[in-house]
């Protein structure tokens, strides 16, 4: 016999833990709201937030009252649509931004949804997409060119966003300037990459560990390469800037990276903040800070609106997202053991037929 149609695969953690904790069962389906889409999942990519949920650590413990979905990054075809839905239509191609917003409070109103006090994300605070189906606000999709893959897409919005929001809108990265992006080989770092060069234009200096990965990180368009255990990063980093320093730091790294990147950046420079994988305390000099005239911000992910351009620009050729390995829904927990062994370039993903 066949499952009930009202059942659908998903892989779900009812507690905190190791991979172990990762089943992969049937779960039901899920409703569509009057202002949302239902997603036929075609890919989802893994995320280092995915670890720390799954784990509960970093402030993403979970109150359970029944299996919880991870994942945060969907692409897929809308199957559904709610009552009050008018620009989304069953068969359109969508990828999700998983950033979710309350669209009443103050920010919201006055169009700085990224900083919505009340905001959430697919995956953490909701069900995400480790499954065949999930449901998702409508404003929150955006449509696929025909040209572009799910499996691109899904790849891409919750390391582009985050840059996207760093380098255009709060450090206004200009084509003659200089930014610092640490590990290559992450998903972050290989989107910074790519919007540092290939939209702004501007000179790109990254850091990572191996020769191999120093090759593909120059393949993605960065200018210098600094392998950080070989080399002194701050050192190099002056050596290369005749001893100014560079305009603009994009950190998702955290601790491991601040002591190297906040000596590395020049007077009036800009440091923006999106993770902290390696640590969340650091020690701050703050006079050098007014002194040298210089800025210390974090980003959360970014708009609708900035996914919509960084589509259209990953339509074009501009950019693309960067995946290493995708696995079926099923080995969900293979995946995770791979993201947890850092042992890899670009972006981890599920696939569902």
């Amino acid at each position: 016999m066949g499952r009930k149609a009202s059942l659908v695969k998903a892989v779900y953690i009812t507690k905190h833990g190791g991979t172990e904790t990762l089943v992969y069962d049937e779960v039901d389906q899920p409703d569509t709201g009057p202002t949302e889409v239902k997603i036929k999942v075609r890919a989802c990519a893994l995320n280092r937030l995915d670890i720390f949920t799954r784990a509960g650590q970093r402030g993403t413990r979970i109150d359970f009252n029944g299996p919880h979905i991870l994942g945060s990054d969907v692409a897929g075809e809308v199957v559904e649509t709610g009552t009050n839905v008018s620009r989304v239509d069953i068969g359109d191609r969508v990828v999700v931004n998983p950033r979710i917003i309350c669209s009443e409070c103050a920010f919201c109103i006055r169009g700085e949804p990224e900083l919505c006090v009340n905001s959430g994300m697919l995956g953490v605070t909701t069900n995400g997409g480790y499954a065949e189906y999930v449901s998702v606000e409508a404003s929150n999709v955006v449509q696929l060119p025909r040209n572009l893959s799910y499996e691109q897409a899904a790849s891409m919005p919750t390391v582009f966003l985050p840059c996207w929001s760093i380098m255009l809108r709060k450090a206004a990265l200009k084509p003659w300037e200089t930014v610092l992006i640490p590990s290559a080989s992450s998903g972050v770092g290989t989107a910074g990459i790519q919007v540092a060069k290939n939209v702004i234009g501007a000179r790109v200096i990254t850091t990572t560990s191996t020769d191999d990965k120093m090759n593909k990180a120059r393949d993605l368009g960065a200018d210098e390469v600094i392998n950080y255990n070989v080399e002194n990063v701050a050192k190099r980093v002056k050596e290369l800037t005749d001893g100014k320093g560079v305009d603009v730091v994009l950190d998702h790294v955290g601790t491991d990276f601040w002591t190297d990147a906040i000596s590395s950046l020049a007077v009036g420079g800009r440091y923006g903040i999106c993770g902290a994988t390696s640590g969340y305390k650091v020690d701050l000099q703050i006079g050098l800070l007014f002194l040298r005239h210089q800025t210390i911000f974090g980003v959360f992910m970014g708009r609708n609106e900035d996914l919509r351009q960084i589509i259209e620009l990953a339509g074009r050729g501009v950019i693309r997202g960067v995946i290493y390995r995708s696995f079926p829904l099923a080995e969900v927990a293979e995946a995770h053991k791979m993201m947890e062994d850092i042992n890899f370039f670009g972006k981890i993903l599920v696939t569902i037929p």
